[in-house]
């Protein structure tokens, strides 16, 4: 099966998070040659597809089978394949069935490989992502299993296919401010405390400020605000309390603890209180590392384009690899209509990308 037929049927199978639709039975059906570990959690399914060729390095590639509900705006099924004008046009197009297919092909190719080739596959990526990658890692750990090396082939690529690969990503950081005032008559300002006047004080120091100068690979990490409220929606009661949420994509200059220090710096001996919720850790594998070098020198062979090494972008199941101490890599498609109506990948990517896959096994 050609890399882009491979791809259509996987976008016909209508996995939203976090069903399969039995894509897993598939993907075990066409890699026949391969072994399987099945790990299924709280309804999440997880696959390791692997083939020991010999003694060797642990090479892994990894991605998921399950896709964002696909919305309206359609013009076609979002399940039903098209190829229009050189595109291909499916939900999971460019997120990540593409990778995956890409993924696949070479894997099953491949007749020779010094060490272990594998695929994991979870179902559950775009959601909480709790029963998902981390699940099979932490199996793989125990068992003895783990790989050395991965890819995990989401989309990466910005403006041409193959500017881009990720060596890292940010980490995620959610907090929740609550400030305690005095309720009381608008009329009356000086029987109230009102939290509003005190933090707008406050958010001169804090709205938008670098909390680190960033290095090589991270840009500096950012306090964003993302909500403010207080007050019942009328113009003659001093709130008594202000709700204030933001969001650090983080370095690895910048940790929870310092982003403690920081808000405490500015509301220090104030009545408040803050939650910090740290969704994901940054992480960031060496420049030198044999996969960020092995793979570079792929693209620039198959498509005569040297990437930028990345960390931009929001989180990904790289970040589970990372935790493990696995140097891992991201390279895809271009990344322009994810989650998007209409989404799509042109084919010419799909063929490519396999290439760089099947000339990454070869170098290795």
């Amino acid at each position: 099966m050609s890399v882009v037929d491979l791809v259509k049927k996987l976008i016909s199978f209508r996995s939203v998070t976090p069903n399969d639709d039995g894509a897993m039975e598939f993907i075990e059906q066409y890699l026949e040659d391969f072994e399987v570990i099945k790990l299924d959690v709280e309804g999440v399914k997880n696959r390791l597809f692997y083939k020991e060729f010999g003694e060797g390095e642990h090479l892994c590639f990894a991605g998921h089978i399950d896709v964002v509900p696909p919305g309206e705006g359609w013009e076609s099924d979002p399940f039903v394949p098209v190829i229009k004008e050189g595109y291909l046009y499916g939900r999971g197009a460019q997120d990540m069935k593409s990778g995956l297919g890409a993924a696949i092909n070479a894997l099953k190719s491949t007749q020779d490989f010094r060490g272990t080739l594998s695929l994991l596959v979870t179902s559950d990526e775009e959601g909480d992502a709790k029963h998902g990658t981390v699940e099979m890692l932490r199996y793989l750990k125990e068992t003895g299993f783990m790989p050395d090396f991965a890819v995990v082939a989401e989309p990466t690529c910005e403006e041409k296919f193959g500017d881009a690969i990720k060596i890292g990503r940010r980490g995620s950081i959610n907090g929740v401010i609550e400030k305690m005032g005095l309720q009381g008559h608008a009329a009356y300002p000086e029987k109230a405390k009102n939290p509003i006047h005190i933090v707008a004080q406050v958010l001169p120091h804090i709205a938008g400020v670098d909390l680190d100068e960033g290095d090589e690979n991270f840009a500096p990490s950012k306090f964003v605000i993302t909500d403010i409220r207080a007050g019942m929606e009328v113009t003659n009661v001093t709130p008594g309390k202000l709700k204030m949420m933001f969001n650090v994509r983080n370095s690895t200059k910048t940790t929870l603890e310092d982003i403690k220090a920081f808000v405490d710096r500015y509301f220090h001996g104030m009545d408040y209180s803050l939650v910090l919720n740290q969704s994901a850790k940054p992480f960031v594998t060496d420049r030198e590392s044999k996969i960020v070098k092995t793979i570079v020198q792929s693209i620039k062979e198959i498509v005569d384009i040297t990437p930028k090494l990345s960390t931009a972008g929001g989180t990904s199941d790289a970040r589970f690899f990372g935790e493990f101490g696995v140097d891992v890599v991201e390279f895809g498609v271009r990344n322009d209509t994810i989650h998007a109506p209409n989404e799509r990948v042109f084919t010419q990517e799909i063929e490519s990308l396999e290439s760089v896959f099947k000339r990454l096994i070869e170098k290795f």
